[in-house]
C-alpha cells in the first residue's frame, strides 16, 4: 500500500511517499481504506519540530482522516465492513480528564491517516454521518473536535449570547458554525475584506477589521452595548490575549487554544485582569466521546464543514505547501480514490 512517513522534519521534503504491506487487523482492531485526510496547525508545528509532543521517527503524519472499513478483528463489536469511519484524535483519552497515561495522538506518537490503509483498535474510531462527504467527514477530528469543547465543556452557552471567534482558521470557522447552530449571535475578527463577506454568508452576525481597529477589543464592547463576548474563542495566543481579556464579559469566559508561536510568555496587562472576573479556560482537543457528541451535533444541525481545496494523495506535499501559506479560508484536504 502507498503511504507516506515523516523521515526528516523541517520542510515538506521530510515527507517522504513509500511503500508498506496492508497491514491485517488483529482481534480488537479494524483496518480503514482512508478516502480523506485534513491538515491542522499542529501537523505544521510537527512537521517544523516545534510541537510539544515529540514524534515518533518515521510516523505516518496527520491526525484526521476518514474512510470505510474494509476488515475487522475477530473481536470487533462496534463496527463492521463497510461501516464509515473517522479516527479519535487523542485515541486512548476515550472519556473523561486527559491524564498523562493517555498520551497518544494519530500522526504523532502512533502512526495516523496520510496512507492508503490505515489500522485502528475499535476503540479509537467513530462512526461518520451519512451526510457528510468523506473531505468533509476528515475535518473533524482536531479543528472540529477543539470549537465544540471551546463552546461546550464551560458554562453552558444560552440562545442570544455573544461568542466572539478570531480569524478565519478551522477552528474558529467550526466555533462560528456551531455557535450559530447554538442561537448564539457570534463576532468575528479579520483583516481580509473577501474573507469578511465569506464570514458574513457563514452566519456572522458581525465582522471586525482588526487592521483598521488594532484595539479591536472596544469594536466588541461597542457591538455588545458595553457588556463585552460572554465566550471568547483565543486561537492566537500571545499576541491577541490582552485584546481578548479586554472584550470579555464580567463573569465570562476565554478559551485558550492557541498559544502562539516564538512567543515566550502570555501576558494580561494588571489592570486589565483586575477589572474582570472572567475564567481563562484552556482546551486540548477533546476525547473520543467528545468527538461523538460533535458528530451528532454536526448531523443534528445539518452543518458541513468549510473546504478550502482538496489534494490528491499523490500531491501530499502540496498540500503542505498550500497549507503553510496561510491563505487558505476553510480545511486543506488529501483525497484518495
Amino acid at each position: 500500500m502507498r503511504t507516506y512517513q515523516l523521515e526528516s522534519p523541517g520542510s515538506v521534503e521530510g515527507i517522504v511517499a513509500r511503500e508498506r504491506e496492508r497491514p491485517a487487523p488483529g482481534p480488537t482492531e479494524v483496518l480503514v481504506r482512508v478516502r480523506a485526510a485534513s491538515l491542522n496547525r499542529r501537523d505544521a508545528m510537527i512537521l517544523e519540530g516545534s510541537y510539544p509532543l515529540p514524534a515518533s521517527p518515521g510516523v505516518v503524519p496527520l491526525s484526521d482522516g476518514a474512510g470505510e472499513v474494509v476488515a475487522v478483528g475477530e473481536r470487533v463489536s462496534r463496527y463492521r465492513v463497510g461501516d464509515r469511519v473517522l479516527g479519535a484524535y487523542w485515541p486512548r483519552w476515550q472519556a473523561g480528564r486527559l491524564t498523562p497515561e493517555l498520551f497518544d495522538q494519530l500522526g504523532n506518537t502512533l502512526d495516523g491517516m496520510l496512507t492508503e490503509y490505515a489500522l485502528l483498535d475499535e476503540q479509537w474510531a467513530v462512526r461518520v454521518p451519512e451526510q457528510l462527504s468523506w473531505a468533509e467527514a476528515a475535518t473533524l477530528p482536531c479543528a472540529g473536535v477543539t470549537a465544540w469543547t471551546a463552546l461546550t465543556h464551560g458554562r453552558p452557552l444560552r440562545p442570544g449570547q455573544t461568542v466572539l471567534t478570531l480569524g478565519s482558521g478551522g477552528v474558529s470557522l467550526f466555533a462560528l458554525q456551531l455557535a450559530k447552530a447554538m442561537g448564539c449571535r457570534v463576532l468575528v475578527t479579520t483583516s481580509d475584506p473577501a474573507k469578511a463577506g465569506r464570514l458574513k454568508a457563514l452566519g456572522a452576525d458581525e465582522v471586525i477589521d482588526y487592521t483598521a481597529v488594532p484595539e479591536w477589543s472596544t469594536a466588541v464592547r461597542e457591538l455588545t452595548g458595553g457588556a463585552g463576548a460572554d465566550l471568547v474563542v483565543e486561537t492566537v495566543g500571545a499576541r491577541t490575549l490582552e485584546q481578548s481579556m479586554r472584550s470579555v464579559a464580567l463573569d465570562g469566559e476565554v478559551v485558550l487554544i492557541g498559544a502562539g508561536s516564538g512567543e515566550r510568555y502570555l501576558k494580561i496587562e494588571q489592570a486589565t485582569y483586575a477589572r474582570t472576573m472572567a475564567t481563562l479556560r484552556r482546551v486540548f482537543v477533546g476525547s473520543r466521546q467528545d468527538t461523538e457528541d460533535l458528530v451528532r451535533a454536526v448531523a443534528g444541525h445539518g452543518i458541513h464543514p468549510v473546504i478550502d481545496r482538496g489534494f490528491d494523495f499523490t500531491e501530499a506535499r502540496a498540500a503542505y505547501e498550500h497549507y503553510l501559506g496561510g491563505r487558505a479560508f476553510g480545511k486543506v484536504v488529501v483525497e484518495l480514490p
